[in-house]
């Protein structure tokens, strides 16, 4: 790293240390005054587990969103997308948005399906534990970890490469700060927290974006318009044509390799979010019916931030090379630097100097500390629900599981430093890592999807389709490796040929094998097994010292009867009476972790209301896809189409616009949406701070 970082720092070490550590601490210090607003005067404790991990089932789309948004946009979106820029002209920010975008999309089907047949999980491998057992159980947790263990040990490794880059700050140090504040908030506030704060970090993200867009297509001295762009990218192709593009053309869509890319994104991004407990639980804490409309926005919304990001910062790239301001100048940086993500701190440097380096290293700690708060809460709830309390304790109580959820957050935010720094000792970086890790996991995705789709899916579908699926992946890669180029090295299997071969092999074959196995005798399963995991509510009384929904799911027993559902729906008319009767009623005390909050009955809605919904996640997902990967790149792609200078202004402008809808979803709708609550908020911290006492608990922060 040194040769990278000497090149490029801008920065005194000290500002790393600042970010990193600061920055951190201040959300944890904001964190805990919003989780003490929050449990003085909103019904949902972060004192109970299951608003610590499932955030109450009762977050609104505006915010899950934003998380979406946050969680999605690691250090890779950022730094890949601009290497893949600087690589591959403007085709390399388009595919990697459409690549990715895709996944988003299509797990609004999958989150209408968890409210649908699943309304009570935990985690989406509960489902897998009921429908197949113990085996089954194991072979997708370990699944699972392996994604949250290469998602979590590439933000730390992209994130660090990039603070040692602009500060000179010691990589393994800032790999292991990194997540400590991160571990501090999650802690304080759980799944709740990791939202609230994501919104931040998404405000944040969005400001600075537009800031680099701004300065680079309007105010910069090197750049300052879409036509300057466009003519310094036609010199830089004269001096370094691009390999497989169109006449050797940064500005083209006719782009070989990036369409590589494109189909290595589709199928590694696919097992990033399907296997990732950290989008099940978006679902999860989703309101039943506006699951799929937060999944829709927040994929659309995300399309932004690589297309418009990467537009501006890796084309900077390019076209700055051969300027004196350009941090390696008059050398062109090399492979290995381009490969470990700094092109885009090279072209802020250049752009804005100390200025572009500081905002840079903001919003990529933003991005960076979002997604692992995600993975941290997401890793804290397998190795609690589906670990700890399915083997070792059953019987735990809602204390028990807060004490262990907040131990495992630590381990984890341990467990992913660690991975990062064998990674960056023995010579794996950030772009290796993205293009081998679909073929490692891709082989899980349709068998994980169709555990909660389709009731014909066998176990024994299931488990072939991961297992065998992941030995088809690294047979294939490493095969194509040694064909193409004669050996098996680091710098062979992470070219585009072998891990697309090991991509494609991987998801295709979990496909097949899953279909084919469970065709031979198709199962027939009944979804209101699953729809009875964790079925009995909790009490809200505090006379079960054990809440049963805290309990091992009830599998295999119906879901609790009309009389039953009757008789809890008066007993939370005559509590929400008393508290209506009771205003000023005391705060609650420590007794109060043995207590939950009673699951919303909302989590039965409307049968018609969940089908309407399906319909919708399954037109739009389809459609949007068929747009964005196939009717507007394909044509340009088969035609070779070269872009003219209005045509690449059009695309530009087009990418501005998309940004600042991206910023309206994911960061003015949240506020539109908890406008109400921000007002009855208000009026009840001044009518305790005037001494009248606690106000009644109202509704959820968002």
């Amino acid at each position: 790293m040194s040769s990278s970082s000497s090149s490029a720092t801008v920065l005194p070490v000290g500002a790393g240390y600042g970010v990193v550590v600061g920055v951190g601490f201040f959300f944890a210090f904001v964190m805990m005054g919003i989780s003490y607003l929050q449990n003085r005067y909103t019904r949902f404790s972060t004192k109970t587990s299951e608003e610590f991990n499932t955030a109450s089932r009762s977050v609104k789309p505006g915010l899950i969103a934003s998380g979406i948004v946050s969680a999605w946009t690691w250090a890779a979106t950022l730094l890949q997308s601009s290497t893949v820029a600087y690589t591959y002209g403007v085709a390399g920010p388009f595919w990697y948005a459409a690549g990715a975008t895709v996944q988003i999309l299509m797990f609004s089907i999958l989150a209408c399906k968890v409210k649908q047949n699943a309304p009570r999980c935990h985690t989406y491998l509960e489902i897998i534990y009921t429908r197949y057992g113990v085996v089954t159980h194991w072979v997708f947790i370990v699944f699972a970890l392996i994604t949250n263990i290469l998602v979590g040990s590439q933000l730390l490794l992209g994130g660090s490469a990039v603070v040692t880059s602009l500060t000179g700050m010691n990589v393994y140090a800032a790999i292991f700060l990194i997540p400590l504040g991160v571990c501090v908030y999650v802690v304080l506030g759980g799944l709740r927290a990791t939202f609230l704060c994501d919104y931040s970090h998404t405000l944040i993200l969005m400001i600075v974006i537009l800031y680099f867009m701004f300065n680079a297509y309007a105010t910069s001295a090197l750049i300052g318009s879409p036509s300057a762009m466009y003519d310094l990218l036609k010199v830089a192709a004269t001096r370094r044509p691009v390999e497989g593009n169109q006449d050797g053309s940064y500005l083209t869509l006719k782009s070989n390799y990036a369409l590589v890319f494109g189909v290595i994104q589709l199928c590694s991004g696919s097992g990033t979010v399907f296997l990732d407990q950290a989008y099940w639980q978006r679902a999860i804490a989703s309101r039943p019916t506006t699951a799929v409309k937060a999944y829709i926005l927040g994929g659309l919304a995300w399309f932004a931030i690589p297309f418009g990001f990467a537009t501006t910062l890796g084309l900077a790239a390019v076209a700055l090379t051969d300027n004196p301001a350009f941090p390696t100048y008059p050398a062109v940086p090399t492979q290995a630097q381009i490969s470990a993500g700094l092109a885009s701190s090279y072209a802020a440097s250049a752009l804005l100097g100390t200025g572009g380096a500081v905002a840079l290293l903001i919003v990529l700690f933003m991005a960076v500390t979002s997604c692992a708060s995600a993975e941290l809460i997401a890793v804290s709830s397998i190795l609690t629900f589906d670990i700890y309390k399915t083997y070792i304790k059953p019987t735990a109580s809602p204390s028990n599981l807060i004490f262990v959820s907040h131990v495992m957050i630590c381990v984890f935010g341990l467990t992913m430093a660690l991975f990062a720094c064998i990674w960056n000792a023995i010579g794996i970086d950030l772009g290796w890592l993205f293009l081998v890790m679909g073929l490692l996991i891709g082989g899980a995705v349709f068998p994980a999807a169709f555990a909660i789709t389709w009731r014909g899916q066998t176990k024994a579908g299931a488990i072939s389709g991961a297992v065998i699926g992941l030995t088809a992946g690294v047979i294939a890669w490493l095969v194509t490796a040694k064909h193409y180029y004669g050996n098996v090295s680091v710098a062979t299997t992470g070219m585009e040929y072998p891990t697309l071969a090991g991509n494609l092999a991987a998801i295709m074959t979990g496909l097949i094998m899953s279909v084919s196995v469970s065709l031979i005798k198709p199962a027939d399963f009944d979804w209101e097994i699953t729809r009875a995991i964790n079925a009995k509510p909790l009490t809200v009384s505090g006379t079960d010292p054990e809440p049963n929904s805290e309990r091992s799911s009830t599998h295999g027993l119906p879901a609790a009867g009309s009389d039953e559902k009757k008789k809890e729906e008066e007993e939370a008319g005559v509590a929400k009476s008393a508290d209506e009767a009771h205003p000023k009623r005391d705060l609650p005390t420590a007794s109060d972790e043995e207590k939950e909050i009673s699951l919303d009955t909302s989590l039965e809605e409307e049968p018609a209301k969940l089908r309407s919904a399906f319909k919708l996640a399954c037109i739009a997902s389809f459609v949007l896809t068929f747009l964005m990967d196939f009717l507007i790149p394909m044509p340009m792609f088969f035609s070779h189409y070269l872009f003219s200078k209005p045509f690449f202004t059009a695309w530009v402008v087009i990418s501005f616009i998309w940004v600042f809808c991206s910023a309206a979803v994911s960061t003015i709708l949240p506020i539109v949406e908890a406008a109400g609550f921000f007002g009855e908020l208000m009026r009840d911290v001044l009518a305790d701070l005037n001494g009248k006492g606690a106000p009644r608990r109202r509704g959820s922060v968002f």
